[in-house]
């Protein structure tokens, strides 16, 4: 027997590290936009489906947030019973779950089929909680109370003295 070289050493290390990865699973996170015109009680059921269908694929849900409707930034379309129809509105959800990475194009497909569905994206993401807490950032405003208790005195303005200052704002601008 003939002894392999280190190019073919390394091509089966390559291959058995690539048959490995395909088992690997991975986090991953589907946003999706369902009809606006699915009833409070189909909702539940078309959200559960997709959490089933998640499941079936052998995929291990990590967290999800229920569906909600939302105003769209654009209008979007979809094709029901042959006729375009337009959308600008939608329930929005998403399903973190982790998954081996072969098994995604399936789900891929499957979605696509999927008749309650406007569209959606699956993205690789990290297990940890990504959502960032609401913080208030904006200029602190005051209520009329506020200012009422301020240590500011307001002097009562006279229409005749405000005129007076813009008119003579005016004529040193010119």
């Amino acid at each position: 027997m003939r002894a392999m070289s280190e190019a073919e050493q390394t091509t089966n290390e390559t291959v058995e590290l690539d048959s490995q990865d395909t088992e690997k699973k991975q986090i991953y996170e589907l946003g999706f936009l369902l009809l606006p015109t699915i009833t409070e009680e189909n909702l539940s059921i078309s959200y559960g489906n997709l959490k089933e269908l998640v499941t079936s694929l052998g995929g291990n849900i990590i967290s999800s947030d229920n569906p909600r409707i939302i105003n769209l930034a654009y209008e979007m379309t979809k094709t029901i019973e042959n006729k375009k129809q337009r959308f600008s509105s939608a329930h929005f959800s998403w399903i973190k779950f982790e998954m081996e990475t072969f098994k995604v194009e399936d789900l891929k497909k499957k979605l696509d089929l999927y008749p309650d569905m406007i569209r959606f994206l699956i993205i690789k993401t990290i297990r940890e909680n990504t959502i960032a807490p609401r913080k208030y950032s904006g200029a602190k405003y005051r209520s009329s109370t506020e200012k009422k208790e301020s240590n500011e005195e307001s002097l009562p303005m006279d229409k005749e003295v405000v005129d007076k200052e813009i008119d003579a704002l005016a004529e040193a601008a010119v």
